[in-house]
């Protein structure tokens, strides 16, 4: 979503290189080139005007320090700008101190709430806790449908009433919650295309009957500036406590997460970073600060690592690298967990330094399927001596991955080459090791 204002933030930075002061001059044309960039991000014109102001107050003047030329000096400014525009904190979910904790969604149809629900329920039962989901759509054709087949999908259970108004919905399914030991509720509430004050009237009444301990305000991040006016309307109309930005990884120019928690003052929660069920992040103020400066996300990038990669598995795969024993089953296995955590160039950009690099290159999944199929296609035999494999077992592995014999033999001179690197790294030092690699975790 940011990779236009990223570009243009770089391109910024890059012409203050060589500087040994920055001038007033120098910091009036920044501000100007950042003006532009975030009125191009479509992010709101106060919020613009805000940030460029306060920008300039800490730049002027300031001398660089020893070890940062201008650049980075403007860097350090803009980190801690962003950082605040955007939160300055991550907010979580103000649990109950007795449950269970009522967490009511609100939102434009269309937002992808019923979705975010699901999304949500998964993510919270994932830490540990005991939630049940409440369908109080009962307008639109096949909501409770949708959310009934999305909770199965992450195994937790959907209170539903097709005959009851949503108010009672969303009340005996508190009870519900109380009786049978689910410590959450999450209700998903009906949404119109437009705001209208019947809409507005009906979550009053669910939020009186139920007293919500979190009310999130579910929108899409591809509307723009629509993302913030739909807030403000909500704000006015029946409060809320968070948003919840959806589709953060489509195409849009990123104004609403840069201008929502200033013009509203409530705090982004959470992000939906994909269509998978499992891609809702809790929102990182500084982490997307970091992503938006093309600096990486190495934080998000451990918590995804920790909550795909099977410990015993790491634990064996670590064993037999020290023993120099990697195989095609191994690699195969490797690929297999990596998948888990996300598309391949969004985990590589939150790598820092190879996000700039990566500009233009989209990893292909299709790439990826093909290296599986054709790894799949060979004998457990084949996956673990793959020196075995002659003219005729490769056809064969070609005609059963539905590839080229070229395919199969790129994918072996592949594999050779991590076994070389493997078996060079394994004659090092942990001293060594460490100075081998461009930064450490």
């Amino acid at each position: 979503m940011f990779d236009s204002l990223t570009d243009r933030l770089q391109e910024v930075f890059r012409r203050l290189r060589g500087h040994a002061k920055l001038t007033e001059k120098h910091v009036e044309e920044v501000a100007r080139e950042i003006r532009l960039a975030l009125l191009e991000a479509d992010v709101n014109f106060r919020v613009v005007k805000d940030f460029t102001n306060h920008l300039k107050e800490r730049a002027v003047g300031q001398e660089v320090l020893r070890s940062l030329t201008p650049a980075q000096q403007v860097i350090k400014i803009v980190d801690e700008e962003l950082t605040e525009l955007l939160g300055s904190t991550n907010a979580s979910i103000n649990f109950a101190g007795h449950p269970p904790t009522v967490i009511m969604l609100v939102g434009l149809q269309g937002s992808g709430k019923t979705t975010a629900a699901a999304k949500l329920a998964r993510h919270l039962k994932s830490g540990g806790r005991s939630p049940l989901l409440a369908a109080a759509d009962i307008y639109r054709p096949a909501a409770i449908d949708q959310l009934e087949k999305l909770g199965e999908r992450v195994e937790v259970p959907v209170h539903a009433d097709r005959a009851a108004a949503p108010e009672d919905i969303a009340a005996e399914a508190v009870r519900r919650a109380g009786r049978e030991g689910y410590d959450t509720v999450i209700i998903d509430t009906a949404g119109r295309l437009h705001i209208d004050q019947e809409m507005m009237d009906e979550l009053v009444r669910v939020k009186e009957r139920v007293h919500p301990h979190e009310t999130l305000l579910v929108v899409d991040a591809m509307t723009g500036q629509d993302a913030v006016n739909v807030a403000e309307s909500f704000l006015h109309a029946v409060d809320f406590d968070g948003v919840i930005l959806t589709k953060l990884d489509g195409d849009s120019r990123g104004g609403a997460a840069l201008s929502i928690k200033s013009v509203t003052g409530k705090p982004i929660k959470f992000a939906g970073v994909g269509e998978k069920l499992e891609d809702l992040e809790p929102f990182h103020p500084d982490r997307m600060a970091s992503r938006i400066l093309g600096m990486g996300d190495l934080l998000t990038l451990i918590d995804k690592a920790q909550e795909s990669y099977d410990q015993e598995k790491a634990r064996k795969l670590e064993e037999k690298l020290r023993r120099q024993q990697f195989d095609l089953e191994d690699f195969l296995e490797q690929m297999q967990q990596l998948k888990k955590m996300g598309p391949l160039d969004q985990i590589l950009g939150m790598i820092p330094g190879v996000s700039s690099k990566l500009k233009g290159l989209k990893v292909e999944e299709d790439q990826v399927k093909r290296i599986e199929a054709i790894i799949l296609s060979m004998t457990p035999e084949e996956r673990r001596n793959p020196h075995i494999l002659g003219a005729s077992r490769k056809r064969r592995i070609a005609a059963g991955s539905g590839t080229s014999i070229q395919d199969v033999n790129r994918l072996l001179q592949q594999f050779q080459q991590m076994q070389k690197m493997i078996k060079q790294l394994g004659k090092l030092s942990p001293r060594q090791l460490g100075k081998s690699f461009p930064f450490q975790l």
